[in-house]
């Protein structure tokens, strides 16, 4: 029975969320209980794609790269995949009617991460679209349900709170991606005389993209607020304690925030969204 394959790649999409990402498998157990496995099925798609491009250096990436978009579009247009990952992702794309165009933005900027990058503004916020918005935009198609208003309506908010985290991710990754993958996103920055006022410029970025995310979010369906607030809630508190440091330091060091911590924001933001004051 199909029924049971299916069950068996839900699952290995929600393992692969639970490995790779305890901030991201923490907010997707406070939505809705019929939310989970379509965002489970989304990460995972998204994860395997990220792990080509930034994991698998002794392998032929673009090979790798290129098969992975031949066999996913070969799943959503057959209906099914013998690998479990990408059958679970073309269910959902194919229930929730997902835009293709958002697949392919998604696998172009993934592309972009095959060779080195000269980013001028223009690239920098067409991979941003690509890797992040687009993402933001795939989960609220099933936030909202089919509700094409409501989607239309909170589409703006769900992309600033993409391009936000993925900005976090830029300054928390910044001394891996520079020096172990000769990567530099940052239009108009060397990374090797990276100061605070860039950095400070690029955090104000941030902000500003924060503060629009969180009017979207207090808007969302009941089902899926608690889960994004919290997915909010860690990235703010990374980006402050990125924010408390300097150039420098972040150049030397990953910046994380523990699972203790992560616990204590959980139970935090679920007060917070059960008082209705996020």
């Amino acid at each position: 029975m199909k029924e049971i394959f299916d069950q068996l790649s839900a699952d290995c999409s929600r393992l692969t969320t639970k490995r790779y990402s305890t901030s991201f498998s923490f907010g997707i157990y406070f939505l809705g209980k019929e939310l989970r496995m379509p965002i489970h099925s989304i990460y995972g798609f998204v994860r395997l794609a990220d792990e080509i491009v930034d994991s698998f250096h002794h392998y032929d990436k673009k090979f790798l790269l290129d098969k992975f978009k031949q066999d996913t579009f070969e799943a959503i247009n057959l209906g099914i995949s013998l690998n479990p990952i990408l059958n679970s992702f073309q269910k959902i794309v194919n229930h929730y009617q997902i835009d293709h165009e958002l697949i392919h933005l998604f696998l172009k900027s993934m592309e972009m991460d095959l060779s080195t990058q000269k980013y001028t503004s223009e690239l920098y916020n067409e991979y941003i679209l690509g890797s992040a918005e687009v993402v933001g935009l795939m989960c609220l198609k099933i936030f909202t349900g089919g509700n094409q208003a409501n989607y239309e309506q909170l589409k703006p908010y769900a992309m600033k709170l993409g391009s936000a985290f993925q900005k976090v991710n830029f300054l928390r990754d910044v001394k891996a991606d520079h020096q172990s993958l000769n990567r530099n996103y940052f239009p108009n920055v060397n990374l090797a005389l990276f100061c605070d006022n860039q950095k400070r410029e690029i955090e104000e970025e941030i902000e500003e993209e924060f503060a629009i995310a969180l009017a979207g979010i207090k808007m969302l369906p009941p089902s899926a607020r608690n889960g994004v607030y919290l997915s909010y809630i860690y990235y703010k508190k990374l980006f402050t304690k990125i924010k408390q440091l300097s150039a420098e330091k972040i150049m030397t060091e990953r910046i994380r925030i523990s699972n203790t911590h992560k616990v204590g924001l959980m139970f935090d933001s679920i007060i917070r969204n059960k008082l209705n004051v996020i």
